[in-house]
């Protein structure tokens, strides 16, 4: 169990974010607090993806998906969105 003290937005993560409606905010916003009390919630992934963690919430009746990586006391929050693509899209910003 780690302790984290800061959380840090891609810019990925911050523009998808404005683009949302409110009660989907209100939604990813719970999802991001229930991840920085329970780190170890998502699961982790294997490959390409190794050491992301990939935790799935309930927004609007649809299952969004909302990558992180925690790296000492730090939490990254990188992308999220709807299972279409996700994988693919999220492998495509990490290596970059």
């Amino acid at each position: 169990m780690t302790d984290i003290k800061e959380i840090i937005q891609s810019p990925v993560f911050a523009k998808q974010k404005k683009k949302l409606r409110k009660q989907q905010i209100r939604n990813l916003d719970e999802a991001v607090k229930y991840i920085f009390n329970t780190p170890e919630s998502g699961d982790m992934k294997v490959g390409d993806l190794q050491s992301i963690q990939v935790y799935k919430f309930k927004s609007s009746n649809q299952q969004i998906l909302l990558a992180y990586e925690v790296i000492d006391s730090t939490l990254f929050l990188y992308t999220f969105g709807s299972h279409e693509n996700f994988y693919r899209n999220l492998k495509k910003y990490l290596q970059h």
